[in-house]
């Protein structure tokens, strides 16, 4: 019996003709990406060099752990309560009353900062075509939220922990109409190298963090902003009214850019972590002489690891590493632990202690 071979082979023919037709069109038609390109960062001018900023004072429940420098203005009687021992900085404000060494009187310099504070809230509010609008009708907890600009016409609720997943110059600015309420406890974690001087919660409303939460990222609010007992934030709280604080740990954000222009450090070393002692969250600063294999861990007294916060190849540089023991399962109790790191055969340890 003879095989007909011809008709496969024209079968075949077509399916070519078919599929080179098809990748033509492919390559016509415009590319879409995947993911969305992050927004510009907003420009903070002056009001960069301010870790607090409030145009109506702050009060203080004692003991504060501030990093960094806070302006008050234009109110006079400058800071309410907070001392130099809770500033790692100076504090700035229009008159003499302020706390005694660390408050500097420069007006015209506070001016500007403030300033530049409400042009950048101006900023970040009128920033157009959000990616996502009304994300969750308003509740964000247990959300993994992307680079991009996110827009609220009402009150955002984190009553569970958030997390922010992107690389370290990826930005997130949060539109909200309404105010911020934070739950006790819980934490906005960053992943993937995310930063947060890249993160922008504009909020026209009340700002509340929870008692011992944790937040990431820089507070431009229109109206107050409130930590309630033990809560921390690495970030600024720039407030167009008032802010509160009690018994808070508030840290200025580490620029990159400022660590890159740096000379190289000359040596492996360790620093002893601050705040210490420190609830919830703390940041662990190191440096490498060169490139090397890192792992940064914790353990407690019984020598069992409970978090590991580096594990990778690092590069020559200076770095800071926050570690959160509100962070997702993590629950520590109060005591003593050990921060140990490993760079190639660099090896060294210090101690923390965390007080609830």
């Amino acid at each position: 019996m003879k095989i007909n071979t011809k008709y496969p082979t024209n079968i075949l023919s077509k399916w070519k003709c078919f599929l080179g037709a098809m990748l033509t069109v492919a390559f016509m038609l415009p590319s879409t990406a995947v993911s969305q390109s992050s927004p510009a960062p907003v420009d903070l001018g002056t009001a960069g060099d301010f870790v607090i900023l409030t145009k109506a004072g702050i009060t203080d429940v004692p003991a504060s752990a501030v990093t960094g420098d806070v302006g008050i203005s234009p109110i006079t009687g400058a800071a309410n309560g907070l001392t130099c021992t809770e500033v790692t900085g100076n504090v700035y404000s229009v008159d003499a009353a302020g706390p005694a060494p660390c408050n500097i009187m420069d007006a015209t310099r506070l001016t500007a900062a403030i300033g530049d504070m409400e042009t950048a809230y101006t900023d970040a509010a009128g920033r157009s075509n959000p990616d996502f609008t009304e994300l969750g009708a308003g509740e964000i907890g247990g959300l993994t939220l992307v680079p991009g600009l996110y827009k609220w016409g009402t009150d955002v609720l984190i009553t569970t922990d958030v997390t922010l997943n992107g690389g370290p110059n990826d930005v997130w600015i949060f539109q909200i109409a309404g105010g911020i309420t934070m739950a006790n406890g819980k934490s906005v974690i960053l992943t993937g190298g995310s930063q947060p001087k890249n993160i922008f919660w504009q909020s026209s409303g009340v700002v509340w963090i929870g008692t011992t939460a944790h937040f990431e990222g820089i507070i431009l609010c229109q109206t107050a902003i409130n930590l309630k007992t033990g809560a921390s934030i690495n970030g600024r709280l720039f407030a167009q009214t008032s802010v509160t604080l009690e018994q808070n740990a508030v840290t200025k954000p580490t620029s990159v850019t400022a660590v890159e222009t740096e000379l190289t450090p000359q040596e492996f070393a360790l620093f002893q972590n601050y705040p210490n002692p420190f609830n919830p969250s703390t940041r662990i600063q190191y440096s490498l002489e060169k490139a090397a294999e890192v792992t940064l861990r914790v353990y407690n007294l019984l020598g069992l690891e409970v978090d590991c916060l580096v594990n990778g190849h690092q590069e020559a540089g200076s770095y800071a590493v926050p570690f959160n023991t509100n962070k997702g399962t993590l629950a520590l109790s109060s005591g003593v632990y050990f921060y140990r790191l490993e760079a190639g055969s660099f090896v060294s340890t210090r101690k923390l202690v965390l007080i609830k």
